[in-house]
């Protein structure tokens, strides 16, 4: 190092980056976070953080203040002190193909190559495919043959709404290094953490770059599994949330990624489950299964129009459909990949008309959907409406008066897709209730039996 103090830059304010960015900062190290985008620099600039993240924006204002945080696009002379540097850039699938496009990681490296002065540790924080980090440096190599320095790969696990407490408290840390100079270095970097016993695996890059794949694949895995099991309970009479909590209970497979929903989507398991699916077949070892959870997880997010259509008798044309939530989760106003981005526009496609509320996505909403009335709250989308139809589990829904939404409904029911009412709850609030993988409720008036089984969608 060039003194006694840990000098860290990293490069790209995005979620990756700049939760990084902000958490290393907190650890008390200097760190100087890169960007080339001069909206976002004048947003953080001016106090303001351009993400919906829990937690970011007191970590950014305290450590912005005590001068240990900086935001320039200024990168020579960020890398030129630093003694780690992170890329953290983005690493898109390319069009058209299942590939991660990672000219932006590439051209960092060009970049860092030139500017780098005394030993550094390049670091690979973006998802990246294996292989890349041996790429990067041999990238580097040519820009710079004197160069001193070594890469590395440090994949991340940060949920999106949850990113600032999984750094600071995380399962574990992984890093793939190829030298013992790297291993010391990112050592020292992550003792905060290890200091607190944290877990720091130590692999090759390898390694590192295909743990952070096999671990989001798994777990998408696991989402698409207990989907099409709920599918089966359905069509049997029995109840997911039973299931799921006797297999959950298991310690070999525990309760976490066991509750159905309209599919995966967001940042990473739609894209690094395609980009291990081209790697796998990159390197002649097919991963079929993988592949399969693709499939399923598509086919799920184009059948939940089946099921409202289904709710409200069978016929969308002329009705109104209220929608709760286009976060692709809680906690976040990231609509990539989301269940709405198909949900709406085949509702749309098959005559309804469409009205929205989320408490933080809406934004991002009116930038993508066209036609769509953005309602104040829960209780203004749902006037006037065939249907309401729960998207997103944010806890602000699972408060809902469920009896004063009806009363302002023209059909009262209410397609749950996140499971966040109790049966009893649903079966007492005069609506007709459908949810994943349990008996719907039908009101008394209008049924003999008020609980029948749901017919599941195409997957």
């Amino acid at each position: 190092m060039r003194d006694s103090f840990m000098k860290i830059t990293v490069i790209g304010a995005g979620y990756v980056g700049l939760v990084s960015a902000a958490c290393f900062s907190d650890f008390g190290y200097e760190v100087t976070c890169v960007d080339r985008d001069p909206r976002k620099l004048a947003l953080l600039e001016g106090g303001k953080i351009p993400i919906y993240e829990q937690g970011l924006e007191p970590i950014v204002s305290a450590n912005r203040a005590a001068g240990r945080l900086i935001f320039t696009d200024r990168l020579q002379d960020a890398v030129a002190e630093a003694d780690v540097v992170l890329i953290a850039v983005g690493t898109p699938t390319r069009e058209g193909e299942d590939a991660a496009d990672l000219s932006y990681v590439y051209a960092a490296g060009e970049e860092i190559a030139r500017a780098m002065k005394g030993f550094t540790v390049i670091v690979t924080k973006s998802t990246v495919p294996v292989g890349t980090a041996a790429k990067l440096r041999e990238i580097m190599a040519k820009v710079r043959p004197d160069g001193d320095f070594e890469v590395a790969s440090n994949p991340e696990f940060m949920r999106e709404g949850s990113a600032v407490e999984d750094f600071l408290r995380p399962d574990r840390v992984v890093v793939g290094v190829s030298s013992e100079r790297a291993e010391r270095m990112l050592s020292q970097l992550y003792r905060p953490l290890t200091a607190k016993n944290v877990p720091l695996l130590v692999t090759t890059c390898e390694a590192a770059e295909i743990i952070k794949y096999a671990a989001n694949t798994f777990l998408a895995t696991r989402i698409a599994f207990v989907n099409q099991l709920a599918d089966l309970c359905e069509k049997v009479g029995a109840d997911i949330e039973d299931v799921a909590r006797g297999m959950g209970l298991d310690k070999r497979i525990g309760l976490q990624f066991l509750s159905p929903g309209p599919g995966f989507g967001g940042t990473c398991f739609p894209k690094d489950t395609r980009a291990l699916v081209h790697t796998a077949r990159q390197q002649g070892k097919p991963f079929s299964i993988v592949e399969n959870v693709i499939a399923a997880n598509e086919q799920r997010k184009m059948a939940l129009a089946d099921r409202i259509q289904q709710a409200v008798g069978g016929e969308l044309a002329g009705k109104r459909v209220a929608l709760l939530g286009i976060a692709f989760k809680a906690e976040t106003d990231d609509i990539r990949d989301a269940a709405a981005l198909t949900v709406i526009p085949e509702l749309q496609r098959r005559g309804a008309a469409v009205a929205a509320f989320d408490p933080v996505a809406m934004d991002n909403g009116r930038q993508t959907f066209q036609s769509v009335q953005w309602c104040a709250d829960a209780y203004s989308a749902a006037i006037g409406a065939d249907a309401v139809v729960i998207l997103t589990e944010w806890n602000v829904f699972r408060g809902l008066d469920l009896k004063r939404m009806a009363r302002d409904m023209r059909q009262p029911v209410l397609v749950d897709f996140r499971n966040l009412f109790p049966i009893a709850d649903a079966r007492s609030s005069g609506m007709a209730y459908h949810s994943i993988g349990r008996p719907s409720v039908v009101p008394e008036a209008d049924q003999k039996a008020d609980i029948l089984p749901f017919k599941s969608g195409t997957v």
